[in-house]
């Protein structure tokens, strides 16, 4: 009985159990759940937010264990809470807050096992306009909150974050700052061709995609109407934008190179709204990596990279 109510209490945690508020929008008939992180006694404050846009894969924003918290953010989050609201949007039909003993590997939740497959609502809105558009309209609906200061809206996205972040600000005039962490300018097709051995094959499948475009296959990988999504260039998006933007991206990433190429054609577009920061010797979630290219987990550098975004955003006020 001890442990029935044990296992019970644990399933009952809320983001509030760990000093979160979690709020909920409605956004095209969905309930759209979000926490924002705020220091503790300034919950009420009048603070711009720091927008954080998560990367890919169905996972809870709020994991925990019997033994506490899990890293909500990829970096300590309490050097933003001076100067910021931090808000994170749950993934779409994905609880916000999960005992990560319900979750599989990397904190996925599965509403199929056994074939690996995230819950329908997941993967039918798992595509780069939904995920935009949504984020937009809970910017619009939290301006109204009396906690929220207008003055400056910053919006960050690693990895396939970054397209999303880059293409909200293209639409929104609210936003006033942009880091685009860990993503490719030209798209999630051209990382994919990059890895992969049999260039053919990749073709093939990306002929297959772009045929497929608004397709949504249900076999527990990217759809074709995702990966056509994320595949198109935010180079435009970005080149356009003249708000400051802060490029952060590791050398051992696959996406390197095309940084590089986006930073010279920014250079020959004589655009200064941009900075770019390459960390060497380092890997997609800034890890460290040896000679054959194997990452060391115990070295972590997120806390550096997340530094030099507060440094940027205080010198491009």
């Amino acid at each position: 009985m001890l442990l029935i109510s044990k296992n019970y209490a644990l399933a009952q945690k809320t983001p509030e159990n760990f000093g979160y508020r979690s709020m909920s929008f409605k956004f095209q008939d969905d309930r759209v759940d979000l926490i924002v992180i705020s220091k503790k006694g300034e919950e009420k404050t009048q603070k711009p937010l720091f927008f954080f846009c998560q990367g890919s894969l169905p996972r809870p924003v709020v994991v925990y264990d019997e033994k506490g918290l899990f890293g909500t953010l990829p970096f300590n989050e309490n050097n933003f809470l001076n100067d910021y609201h931090i808000v994170i949007v749950a993934q779409p039909n994905i609880p916000i807050i999960a005992n990560a003993n319900t979750l599989e590997n990397d904190f996925v939740y599965l509403k199929d096992k056994e074939k690996g497959i995230p819950p329908k609502g997941y993967t039918d809105r798992n595509y780069l306009d939904y995920y935009v558009f949504r984020n937009n309209f809970i910017i619009k609906q939290l301006f109204k909150e009396r906690f929220v200061s207008k003055s400056k809206l910053v919006v960050a996205g690693h990895s396939e974050g970054s397209a999303i972040a880059a293409k909200m600000a293209s639409l929104n005039s609210k936003i006033t700052h942009l880091i685009y962490s860990g993503g490719n300018p030209f798209g999630r097709i051209v990382n994919i061709l990059s890895e992969e051995k049999d260039k053919k094959e990749t073709l093939n499948y990306w002929k297959q995609v772009v045929q497929n475009a608004n397709t949504i296959n249900y076999n527990g990988g990217d759809t074709y109407k995702a990966t056509y999504s994320f595949s198109l260039p935010q180079r435009e998006n970005l080149l356009q934008l003249k708000i400051p933007i802060l490029f952060t991206y590791a050398s051992k990433d696959v996406v390197a190179n095309y940084n590089d190429l986006f930073q010279i054609e920014v250079i020959l577009e004589r655009k200064q709204n941009f900075t770019f920061l390459n960390y060497e010797d380092l890997d997609h979630n800034f890890f460290p990596v040896n000679e054959k290219g194997i990452p060391n987990y115990e070295l972590k550098n997120w806390d550096k990279v997340a530094n030099d975004w507060l440094k940027w955003m205080k010198n491009n006020k």
